[in-house]
């Protein structure tokens, strides 16, 4: 990424697409513009161009008003943009000749002049020029006259609330630190000198490094003691946990000025002089006067204990792998480059290719469970995961590559909400990266007749990511490909139903949690690629049959008995016209594999019944909720597709997600 902070050095920049805007924070309704800003650039075989100002508007407007804090400096909101993946940040100085350029001035002289855009990127609620008398309505001008396109971006959402800067300083006001990282799609953080103390903590057993932030407009949260991580190289990924003071240290001190301290729980070295960077992660409680040093003590030591658990959050990523080396070496370095503090663990199923002895040779820090044998996607990870302990399994296919930054987004949502049980990212296609991919896309829905499709996948109409479905919803369910659930609920629930081997196993599980009252979220502030049928073809027979007899399966173990009467027989018709289809495309393989799926049902009808019974027991004995439907369309999606025409999965519901 190229960082300009002269305008008089900028260079002629190649079908530039740009956006602009202070972007504060960076935070994960930026994260969406500037995804569509990348794709958009990539279309127009341009560049991607982030336009922010330094000093913010504000700053250099009221330069006594040091009331106004920044969610980010400068250095780090570069730091975070670069992250994002934008080729170009231009830092405009904004001075107060710049401040009065007329709207028009702003465009032609500013915007047209320095940078020929063949397309604007905008928010919604976008101003610009002398108080503020630019809008988008007054770039339409300039569109309609074939000077550049505008893409309007409306306002972000994150569990229905409009993500801004200012929320997130808000919740930072009042200690809401899950809100605040939730709506940023990363921990909130600052940076600072690390200088001498009066070494106080050293005397009681806990030192601390006092902090100096030189920025007077850099926000630091309230007074207070916090779980937090903090990064001594700023060349180095790894985090060490540490107790976080902010506060006036009324027990020891009566100055009065604040002292921001941290104590590194397993850090040996010196530290003056450093820069460190330091991550808050959640709010333990307020500062308060002690008796004395003693009482000081035993008050950090409970503090020491609570934080601890707090950052114990376990994550474990389990690829399960048969026969697929080639993607090992293809997929495996995103996800040791970009899964931070996660174990990964490469389950085998018994490969006859050299997949563990490649693991071995190249990736020792990777886990690898040898399963000795083929079990199948839905035993093999009930195999695996029963020797794996964690908090939070991350399941995923070994033909996917991710994403920097793709975790924690989907963690932090599922830590602060214990009701969501399953999340899962957005999931694009690895070989055609600006559309959705046909295993999850934007998160799993099925219709009232029991067949699954996506947000952005209509059986086999993958839509273009043109960023419609960027807000994070509820669900039904959550595609195998890359599936979060909380460990403890995978286990009680009793996991995968084996008896699947493959396909609509992720399905059933979402179901039956979704009995208990639990939630299925899709977050598309995390981002996957897939390659898809890389282990098996999407309408090879193998997979038809799967297919649709778990599907059945499905429907027998988790429907009321009521609708079970008619929805049966009613699922055989409509099986029966699919294979009139496969007919007309001459797959006649494909309509044995579903004669021979329903074939497979009957045989297991009891066996399946008995399952059912005993998941009705689980659901009854785990239930914190009624029945959650959301995510279930109320009509036949095989009607709305193929008699109504309808291809985009907004369509549906009158153009509205």
């Amino acid at each position: 990424m190229r960082v300009f902070t002269d305008l008089k050095q900028l260079p002629a920049f190649r079908n530039a697409v740009l956006t602009i805007g202070s972007f504060d924070g960076v935070h994960a309704g930026h994260c969406r513009i500037l995804e569509r800003v990348r794709a958009l650039a990539q279309n127009h075989h341009g560049e991607s161009i982030v336009l922010t100002f330094e000093p913010h508007p504000r700053v250099a407007l009221h330069p006594d008003d040091t009331s106004f804090k920044l969610i980010t400096t400068s250095a780090e909101k570069i730091r975070l943009l670069e992250q994002c993946g934008v080729d170009n940040v231009v830092l405009v100085p904004f001075t107060g000749d710049f401040s009065r350029l007329t709207a028009q001035e702003y465009v032609e002289d500013f915007l047209i002049r320095h940078f020929q855009p063949v397309c604007l990127v905008i928010g919604y609620d976008h101003r610009f020029g002398a108080n503020r008398s630019g809008d988008i309505t007054f770039l339409r001008q300039y569109e309609a006259d074939g000077r550049f396109s505008i893409v309007e971006i409306p306002a972000q959402e994150v569990d229905d609330m409009a993500v801004s800067s200012t929320k997130i300083r808000k919740a930072l006001e009042v200690c809401d630190i899950s809100l605040a990282n939730r709506l940023l799609g990363h921990p909130f953080s600052f940076a600072g000198t690390v200088v001498v103390g009066d070494r106080i903590g050293r005397t009681i057993g806990f030192p601390t490094a006092n902090i100096q932030v030189d920025d007077p407009h850099k926000l630091i949260p309230p007074n207070g003691i916090y779980a937090a991580r903090v990064r001594v190289n700023p060349a180095d990924k790894n985090r060490v946990g540490a107790m976080l003071y902010i506060g006036r240290r009324p027990t020891v001190a009566n100055s009065g000025k604040v002292s921001i301290e941290a104590h590194l729980l397993d850090f040996t070295g010196e530290l003056y002089g450093k820069n460190i960077e330091v991550e808050v992660l959640d709010f333990i409680r307020a500062d308060k006067k002690l008796d004395d040093l003693d009482a000081l003590r035993t008050q950090i030591e409970a503090d020491k204990v609570e934080i601890l658990r707090r950052l114990q959050t376990r994550v474990a990523v389990v690829i399960l792998n048969f026969n697929t080396r080639k993607h090992l070496q293809t997929f495996l370095p995103s996800v040791v480059a970009n899964s931070p503090g996660a174990r990964i663990i490469v389950a085998d199923n018994g490969s006859p290719d050299d997949s563990v002895a490649f693991l071995q040779a190249h990736y020792p820090d990777v886990e690898v469970l040898d399963l000795k044998k083929n079990h199948g996607f839905a035993q093999g990870y009930n195999e695996a995961l029963a020797r794996v302990e964690s908090d939070f399994y991350v399941i995923l296919n070994s033909d996917v590559e991710v994403c920097p930054g793709w975790l924690e987004p989907v963690l932090a949502a599922m830590q602060a909400n214990p009701k969501i049980a399953i999340a899962q990212p957005k999931i694009l296609a690895w070989s055609e990266k600006q559309r959705f991919e046909y295993a999850g896309a934007a998160g799993g829905w099925i219709d009232y007749l029991g067949y699954p499709f996506c947000r952005g996948r209509i059986f086999s109409q993958n839509e273009v990511d043109e960023g419609q479905y960027d807000t994070p919803q509820e669900c039904f369910w959550a595609a195998g490909a890359a599936f979060f659930i909380r460990a403890e609920l995978y286990h009680a629930f009793g996991g995968f139903d084996g008896d699947y081997f493959a396909h609509n196993e992720e399905i059933d599980l979402c179901w039956r949690l979704k009995r208990a009252g639990y939630s299925i979220w899709n977050f598309p502030q995390s981002v996957v690629f897939h390659l898809g049928g890389g282990t098996l073809e999407y309408e090879n027979p193998r997979k038809v049959f799967l297919n649709f007899r778990n599907s059945l399966f499905t429907l027998l173990k988790n429907e009321p008995a009521g609708k079970l009467l008619w929805l049966i027989p009613a699922r055989f018709l409509l099986d029966g016209l699919a294979g009139v289809r496969f007919f007309l495309k001459g797959q006649f393989r494909a309509i044995w594999a579903i004669v021979r799926a329903h074939f497979s049902f009957y045989q297991n009808f009891g066996h399946t019944l008995r399952k059912r019974r005993e998941g009705n027991r689980i659901v009854e004995s785990r239930r914190i909720g009624p029945n959650n439907t959301r995510g279930m369309y109320r009509g036949s999606i095989v009607f709305a597709h193929y008699a109504r025409r309808i291809k985009r999965f907004s369509d549906l519901f009158g153009g509205r997600q």
